[in-house]
């Protein structure tokens, strides 16, 4: 095992010590102290001299971003180190192209010789061990990738279950004092998240309620929880309006485990991709909740309704509700002095205004007041006419048929959501098959793809199912309660507007179009 070197005086040398969660599995033998003993015995054989011992515990192999690894290749760099000492190869790195980068090119480039004890590699000397180096490497890279899928697989199975794997749980929430993987509302931090759905509740943007609480000095989530910040910059510490977006459309706070939002690109690399929402893992009811469905629902489409608008400066009651009727692009509004110097809201065309010389649309230009009275009044008319009792007995009679219906797609939800569970535990094992040689690689990528398709279908026809179960269904109580509400307050509450209205249009010749969101008003306006 030990390796002549002829003329210990011109070494300076380091001791690289490496020790990660995975390596505790393999025993004693891996720990530092075992490490270092075996290390320091060599040395102290071949009458070398140690510079500094540098040790890096519970750092991954994979990563070589290291503060000891990195220390040590800054002395490096100062000429202080010539000599790289670790117990094997895999101490060094478990990536083969950053292992041998380091071996092959970076170590020779800076005249450091490089010694592994356990493999016999010494870089300066010839030796068939040096040969069989990259392959060694090799090895080392597919242990820890297979352990990396070991370990996703794992995460996902408790993310599956609706068990909480993240570091922090979301803002108004904090782990559980006693019981692993779990969350409970926190105390301190539940009041302002009520509040900021009771702000949005009452017609607030995301931008004013960001606004709102920075001008109160309210702390950020980051601030409250006492996180670090790597690279502060001017805005530092305040709210933004993205961050109150991603709150008020968060199922965490009814009650619904949300993860699975970005995963890793590899187990080489520390950087996450957004994942879109269908590819989240929800689980339902896994904790309590901190704002009732209800609010949420109506939070959520209040904010899905402004995201047709890019309007930064005017607020006004259809903003995010009114679209072209030619090109189907959202209206832009502008603001224009009238001859009393007064200050008048436009709508024009968003197309024709970026594309004005193509002439792709027309104008359209028209007073937002003109157009904002106009919906108010034929919406008044259609609630008129729907409060009436003889119009309301047919629709009665139809939510009894849509109701039983949502109760027949609960039952196909369940039996979808059994058969998904059923498959993706068969994937389970197979996958632990392969690895304890029960299952051929052949056959293994064959039952793999076609288990895979057929749950990627179930999938696809589970997110149909909840979708129509998520659809709204216009009961004789609730259209009756919000038609009420809407003539009681027309004028003033844009939730009520946002519920009954799915969009209004505006024709070239100034014609407005009516969407409402309930069919039955549809079919009376």
């Amino acid at each position: 095992m030990y390796l002549e070197i002829s003329n210990p005086m011109d070494y300076y040398v380091a001791l690289y010590i490496r020790l990660s969660k995975e390596d505790e599995n393999e025993g004693p033998s891996e720990s530092v102290t075992n490490q270092k003993s075996l290390l320091t015995e060599f040395v102290q054989q071949h009458r070398l001299s140690v510079y500094d011992t540098y040790i890096d515990d519970g750092w991954s192999g994979t990563n070589f971003d290291r503060p000891s690894f990195q220390r040590m290749i800054a002395d490096i760099e100062a000429k202080k180190v010539n000599m790289v000492i670790t117990k094997d190869l895999s101490r060094l790195g478990r990536d083969y192209i950053l292992t041998g980068h380091y071996m092959e090119r970076y170590f020779p480039e800076k005249r450091v010789r490089y010694i592994s004890l356990l493999d016999g590699i010494d870089t300066g000397v010839d030796s068939t061990a040096n040969d069989i180096t990259p392959f060694r490497a090799i090895m080392n890279d597919m242990y820890a990738k297979d352990i990396s899928k070991k370990i996703k697989s794992v995460k996902r199975d408790k993310q599956r279950k609706g068990q909480f794997i993240g570091g922090k749980p979301v803002y108004g929430y904090k782990m559980h004092p006693t019981e692993k993987n779990k969350i409970v509302i926190d105390e301190g931090a539940a009041p302002m998240v009520r509040r900021i759905f009771t702000m949005a509740l009452d017609g607030m943007s995301c931008r004013q309620i960001a606004a709102q609480l920075n001008a109160e000095g309210v702390p950020t989530p980051a601030t409250y929880a006492g996180l670090p910040v790597a690279k502060p910059g001017p805005y530092t510490g305040l709210w933004s309006s993205e961050r109150i977006s991603d709150m008020l459309q968060n199922e965490t706070y009814i009650g619904n485990m949300v993860q699975g939002r970005s995963v890793k690109i590899s187990y080489k690399s520390k950087k996450c991709l957004k994942q879109a929402p269908e590819n989240w893992i929800v689980v339902e009811g896994t904790h309590e909740p901190l704002i009732d469905a209800e609010t949420f629902r109506k939070v959520r489409m209040l904010v899905n309704s402004r995201k047709h608008t890019r309007s930064r400066t005017y607020d006004f009651l259809l903003k995010g509700l009114i679209f072209c009727h030619e090109c189907g692009y959202p209206l832009a509004v502008l603001n224009r002095k009238n001859a009393a110097g007064e200050d008048v809201l436009y709508f024009v065309c968003r197309t024709y205004q970026r594309f004005t010389k193509a002439g792709v649309c027309t104008c359209h230009s028209i007073k937002e007041k003109t157009v904002t009275d106009a919906v108010i009044n034929k919406v008044w008319e259609v609630c008129k006419a729907y409060l009436n009792p003889a119009e309301l007995l047919p629709i009665a009679e139809k939510a009894v048929v849509e109701a039983q219906e949502a109760k027949n797609h609960e039952t196909e939800i369940q039996v979808l959501c059994s058969k998904i569970d059923s498959l993706t535990a068969n994937l389970d094992k197979m996958y632990l098959d392969k690895l304890s040689g029960l299952l051929a690689e052949t056959d293994f990528e064959r039952i793999y793809q076609r288990v895979r398709l057929e749950r990627s279908g179930l999938e696809e026809e589970l997110k149909d199912l909840e979708q129509q179960k998520a659809s709204p269904i216009p009961t004789k109580e609730w259209a009756k309660e919000l038609v009420q509400r809407f003539m009681d307050s027309a004028f003033t509450s844009r939730e009520l507007l946002v519920s009954l209205i799915e969009r209004v249009e505006l024709t070239e010749d100034k014609q407005i179009i009516i969407k409402f969101r309930f069919r039955e008003m549809e079919a009376i306006s």
